[in-house]
């Protein structure tokens, strides 16, 4: 009996392989199970953060982009109410389909003691617009907001307003917070919305053959950019104050910018492991979508370049034949590590109508995915829910070979779109999805990657 299971092992892993016995893993090796999803909770709209607060409680904290945020509890039960429902501060969401709400959540690193947690969300605009005769269409508001020690309810009348940003379309809201391991707080802001930067609220920028768009701009908005603010020490007048080393505080260039050229950094994260590095996932407008790896004062190319490739807003579905490599200030146009093309793009070959940036995976619960930077597609296409997951290993300069995660349960793709990625205290990833693409109806799901 020993030989033989030997001898079954050796078939299993040389030149042969059996139809029984050889247990494959997800990348067709052996002995490893393979990966899945495990349905937590449901019944949300359209859930885009799930946080942990460092308190021991292993309490999960969900927030819906309708503008409520849920507790679960470690036994995975939902609160009856709330734990904060900004539904009221919210411009108008639009059910079908829509960029704008409750779009980022952050607790602070101090949270167990201090009670303070963070906020971004699309509030009503502002009187004046981008031109005269165009209103603003939303007011982005990073707010802070205090929970008195063990509250199921927050007090709405905590909130503290950080930031007030004038956003001139509905799209292309940006909208992730999160502390570094520096402890300031990391903001990401798109650059404006609608396509191929052509609309009312895009300024005039060093690169003319596209004819202006925010990202290339660091002097006139915060608009395409990833902030850095310091919220424990105030200062210039801002409930905020501003790093001492953020790149533009000695020079020409607005001092809450860390990093610019970015069209939708809709989701990024912190490594919690290696060397601390941010990954944001930047959703392109027809081509090629991206993943960054985002470091002090980059310029990560847009609207000059779309990934790795030459953009035109002209006729965005054609390459330009060449583009500068670098900006006006000679800063090099810093390339993604990981491209992947839109099933838009007339070259065929595309997989994702637009990137959901993820996770470098630090839990325990799927060794096989150690190190790997999980992350996702919103759908295959926008005639279906067909989102589907990826993985890439990290590695240094140029793209990254990435494959698809092939999932027990969801061997193609898992059916829903895919709204964003979490993590738990114990650097666990989970995935929230919806069957609506827009915020309505009871859809939403939250799944935690296991095996």
């Amino acid at each position: 009996m020993q030989l033989q299971k030997h001898l079954l092992a050796y078939l299993c892993l040389g030149f042969f392989v059996l139809s029984v016995g050889c247990k494959k893993d997800d990348h067709g090796g052996t002995g490893a199970k393979q990966p899945d999803l495990k349905l937590v909770a449901e019944n949300f709209v359209s859930p885009l953060v799930v946080a942990a607060p460092a308190d021991g409680s292993n309490r999960l904290f969900v927030a819906d982009q309708i503008g409520k945020i849920w507790i679960l509890d470690k036994d995975g039960n939902q609160s009856a109410t709330p734990f904060l429902d900004i539904s009221s501060k919210l411009v108008t969401l639009n059910a079908g389909y829509d960029e704008r709400g409750l779009m980022g959540f952050a607790f602070h690193p101090n949270f167990t003691s201090n009670g303070r947690f963070f906020v971004f969300y699309s509030a009503p605009p502002r009187a004046g617009g981008p031109q005269p005769g165009t209103p603003w269409n939303n007011t982005i508001h990073v707010s802070e907001f205090k929970a008195a020690a063990g509250a199921a309810q927050v007090d709405l009348s905590t909130e503290k307003v950080l930031l007030e940003i004038d956003h001139p379309q509905s799209n292309h809201n940006g909208g992730t917070l999160a502390f570094g391991p520096d402890g300031y707080l990391y903001i990401s802001i798109g650059d404006g919305g609608n396509k191929d930067d052509v609309a009312p609220g895009h300024v005039d920028d060093w690169y003319k053959v596209n004819g202006g768009g925010n990202g290339q701009d660091v002097q006139q908005n915060l608009l395409g950019n990833i902030l850095r603010v310091d919220i424990d020490q105030p200062g210039g007048g801002h409930d905020y104050g501003i790093p001492a080393d953020n790149p533009f505080v000695s020079g020409p260039g607005l001092d809450e910018i860390y990093a610019y050229g970015f069209r939708n950094p809709f989701r990024f994260s912190f490594d919690r492991g290696g060397d601390h590095r941010l990954f944001a996932g930047d959703a392109g407008q027809s081509l090629y979508e991206e993943v960054d790896v985002v470091t002090k004062g980059g310029n990560y190319g847009w609207n000059v370049k779309e990934g790795t490739h030459c953009f035109s807003t002209a006729d965005d579905l054609k390459e330009p034949g060449s583009c500068p490599s670098v900006d006006s200030a000679g800063n090099p146009l810093i390339d993604p590590v990981i491209e992947l093309v839109n099933t838009a793009n007339p070259k065929g070959g595309g997989i994702t109508i637009a990137v959901i940036g993820g996770y470098v995976y630090r839990g325990t619960a799927v060794g096989s995915l150690a190190g790997k930077y999980i992350f996702g597609s919103l759908s295959g296409d926008g005639s279906a829910p067909a989102g589907k997951l990826y993985q890439a290993t990290p590695q240094g300069p140029g793209l990254w070979p990435f494959t698809a995660l092939s999932l027990k349960t969801f061997p193609d793709n898992i059916g829903q779109w895919i709204k964003g990625f979490g993590e738990d205290a114990g650097g666990e990833v989970y995935v929230m999805t919806s069957s609506n693409l827009g915020p309505s109806g009871a859809t939403g799901k939250l799944y935690k990657l296991t095996q």
